[in-house]
């Protein structure tokens, strides 16, 4: 492929793609994003390509290994286009069914459709599934249309016409002033406005200028920047090359984490192919601006997400963040300036430059515009990355979206913004979701992970869970976050331990609030908000742990014990067979019993019990009833082998 020259070369270009592009023909667009390649989309991946094989069809049929659409759990997600039929959890031995029913026979398979829980409707469009029907997909809609491995296929929607368009009918102070006027906010959690930044960037002294793509994302169930950087490289490229245009940069850095191996493979793919088209390199289709960018690898460190970290990793030194009393747009990479969004951010500029900043003002909420991809885990139905426009509720998230809480238990919160995030309690859930109504509840917008909790959360525990975390990964270089870190673990384990103290929770605050003032960067500012937020809404939670000795979600390890209950105990043996402690006795056609001295509270025998009988039992707070007389154990035999069978 040659260099393209000018923009009407680009045009042309597109023109021809589209020109060999049959819109009838017929398509499989099946997700290879990571998810799905846990799932074994690779198989299903090969069991099409022989079966089109087998059956002559491979002048008939184009198959796309595409990026991830977004509804996760529902993997491995084929879409058959033009049709746009959408199946869901596809294994290999539907392969043959798919291609002799629906693309040769022109025929829906039923069993593969999305059938709505409450309904029973089947819905054979996307448009039609309930997870899609409230979202607003502009950056992850191309994903499952888009081979992120061929150029040409983000060609035909449109791809690199904002470049042009910035290149030749915009100076670099129009493209900053439309970022700017169209108030798009930082993605990756802080949430400051972007065109202000590349303004500071473009006007800073010192030269050469840098501009970096920040893909650490570390936060634990989030994946948003993976799943653009695996399906749709090339947005993120060119919004990259938009922005270094603007600033004044001819350098940049796409930094991604070591955990995402197929991120980096697309993205050095797309690299190359934009070199080979002339959208890198030198004098850019024709414009005399010169750019070249890079890719780094990551070392897997949390704290790394963390700007002048990234940064200093870049350099090639640990990755620990420093005091910025001066912005890292006036000295970042090497003391350079140094422009620095994350995979998110840099996606939207294309569509701001296509689109024009009304277009992007008028989503969202007065401070928040445009939309955000949120990863939505944890104790819900519809698991996945979703996007939606700023200001939706999180009840229409999880409840509309996500479909509500599994197994019928009721919804007892939801975390906002990754583990440095505050924890929202049912009272606030007509909430909406933009920056600034999150941080009025003590939580973050962050880089998007949203995480739900059931009636079985213990608040205590998750808020332990999550320091730990975090403790773990600081860096430890400032003594409010290492040491404040560390207090409160210990503090978290004494109270789930049973050995908390009434003074614990205001040395708590104390403690967060000295590390949200005094810590050197945006993780020890934000570290404590698990803590506060959970003491703030879930204080019961502690008092019972505290006084009581009691944790009431049944959770802490040290607050619960096991028993069985004797009129319910049929002496199937299933318990006793499964303890890994030996810690029960018991015979067939004798109740069993569990010994509380062996016991480990490993929750092994709760487990194993059939749901039917229900005999086991987990308390907490209240002593463990005795065992029952010896006399007294003894059940009918008959009744023991007919309900244990």
């Amino acid at each position: 492929m040659a260099r393209i020259k000018s923009t009407a070369e680009l045009e042309e270009q597109r023109q021809e793609i589209l020109s060999k592009r049959d819109p009838d023909k017929s398509r499989i667009a099946i997700c290879s994003g990571t998810g799905c390649l846990a799932l074994g989309c690779d198989r299903v991946i090969s069991a099409f390509k022989e079966e089109i094989k087998r059956q002559g069809l491979e002048d008939k049929v184009d198959i796309k290994e595409t990026g991830c659409p977004g509804f996760c759990e529902k993997g491995t997600i084929v879409v058959i286009y033009p049709e746009g039929i959408y199946y869901l959890q596809v294994q290999p031995e539907d392969v043959p069914e798919i291609v002799s029913e629906t693309i040769k026979g022109k025929k829906v398979v039923d069993h593969l459709l999305y059938t709505d829980p409450s309904t029973g409707a089947k819905a054979i469009h996307e448009s039609q599934i309930a997870f899609y029907k409230n979202q607003k997909r502009l950056l992850i809609g191309n994903n499952i249309k888009i081979d992120p491995k061929n150029i040409e296929d983000y060609l035909a929607l449109d791809g690199y016409r904002a470049l042009a368009k910035a290149l030749f009918e915009m100076t670099p102070e129009q493209v900053i002033e439309e970022v700017k006027e169209s108030n798009l906010r930082g993605r990756g959690g802080a949430g400051f406005p972007a065109g202000r930044k590349w303004e500071t960037c473009r006007n800073a002294s010192g030269e050469p200028k840098y501009v970096i793509v920040n893909c650490d994302e570390g936060d634990p169930g989030a994946f948003m920047d993976r799943a653009l950087m695996e399906g749709n490289p090339h947005s993120i490229l060119e919004g990259l090359i938009i922005g270094a245009y603007a600033v004044g940069s001819h350098e940049g850095f796409i930094y991604v984490r070591q955990e995402y191996p197929l991120a980096v493979e697309n993205v050095g793919i797309a690299i190359e192919q934009a070199r080979e088209y002339g959208f890198l390199g030198e004098n850019i289709l024709g414009s005399g601006f010169d750019f070249e960018v890079e890719v780094h690898r990551g070392a897997g460190a949390f704290v790394s997400g963390e700007s002048s970290a990234l940064m200093t990793a870049i350099e090639g030194r640990v990755g620990e963040p420093r005091p910025k009393y001066i912005h890292t747009t006036i000295s970042g990479v090497w003391e350079k300036p140094s422009n620095l969004n994350n995979v998110e951010t840099w996606a939207n500029i294309p569509l701001i430059i296509n689109n024009g900043a009304e277009w992007f003002k008028s989503i969202g909420t007065e401070g928040s515009k445009g939309t955000k991809i949120l990863s939505l885990v944890g104790k819900v139905n519809n698991t996945g990355l979703v996007e939606v426009p700023m200001g939706i509720t999180l009840r229409d998230i999880i409840f509309k979206i996500g479909g509500g809480i599994p197994g019928g238990k009721k919804f007892k919160a939801v975390q906002t913004g990754g583990p440095s995030g505050g924890i929202i309690p049912e009272q606030y859930l007509d909430s909406p979701v933009d920056f600034d109504e999150l941080a009025k509840l003590g939580s973050i917008m962050g880089s998007g992970g949203m995480v739900v909790m059931d009636e079985d959360t213990c608040m205590v525990d998750i808020a332990r869970f999550f320091i730990d975390f975090l403790c773990d990964e600081s860096c430890g270089k400032c003594v409010p976050c290492r040491e404040g870190l560390d207090q409160m673990r210990g503090i978290l384990n004494d109270i789930v331990a049973g050995k908390g103290e009434e003074e614990d929770i205001e040395l708590l605050e104390e403690i967060g609030e000295t590390m949200s003032n005094f810590s050197l960067c945006a993780l020890g500012t934000t570290a404590a908000n698990p803590v506060l937020t959970t003491i703030r809404y879930f204080g019961d939670d502690y008092e019972a742990h505290i006084k009581e000795k009691r944790c009431p979600a049944l959770v802490c390890k040290d607050l619960i014990a096991y028993y069985i209950d004797q009129k319910k105990c049929i002496a199937c043996m299933l318990c006793l067979n499964n303890c890994p402690v030996d810690a029960i006795e018991g015979e067939k056609g004798k109740i069993h019993v569990i010994d509380q001295s062996k016991c480990n509270k490993c929750g092994t025998c709760y487990d194993v019990c059939p749901p039917k009988v229900g005999a086991v039992k987990k308390i907490s707070g209240e002593p463990v009833p005795p065992p029952p007389p010896e006399e007294e154990r003894k059940i009918k035999r008959e009744k023991g082998e007919k309900e244990g069978d």
